[in-house]
């Protein structure tokens, strides 16, 4: 349980972080902060990996830049799906799940939270 809330935290961190470096993105409160987090950990397990299997011929074809218009798809739907989080283009939410997914993955890093335990041999 504490694994999932620091990592809520984390994407909590980087929606908001996001929502403040790009103009497009906007969080009206933080209701909307939480919301949209628990969105994108919803959309992002449950339905972009639908997406993803539905559009691997074309991600194929185009090298995996597809892949950038999933995320940006997974994004403005959490978006959609949360009052008070808002999108204002497709470009923008593809540059917001773009620049949402790094942030993560850099508080991920500096936290120390993608680090694996590992065991050492006595």
């Amino acid at each position: 349980m504490v694994k999932f809330l620091l990592h809520w935290f984390g994407l909590a961190l980087a929606l908001w972080l996001t929502a403040w470096l790009l103009p497009g993105v906007e969080l009206a409160d933080r209701w909307a902060l939480l919301f949209g987090t628990l969105a994108l950990g919803f959309v992002n397990a449950l339905v972009r990996p639908v997406l993803l299997l539905i559009t691997l011929p074309l991600t194929v074809l185009t090298l995996g830049v597809f892949y950038l218009v999933v995320n940006g798809v997974s994004f403005a739907l959490a978006a959609w799906l949360v009052p008070g989080f808002t999108v204002s283009s497709w470009w923008q939410a593809i540059l917001g799940a773009l620049v949402c997914g790094l942030l993560s993955w850099l508080i991920g890093v500096v936290t120390g939270k993608d680090r694996e335990p590992t065991q050492e041999a006595a």
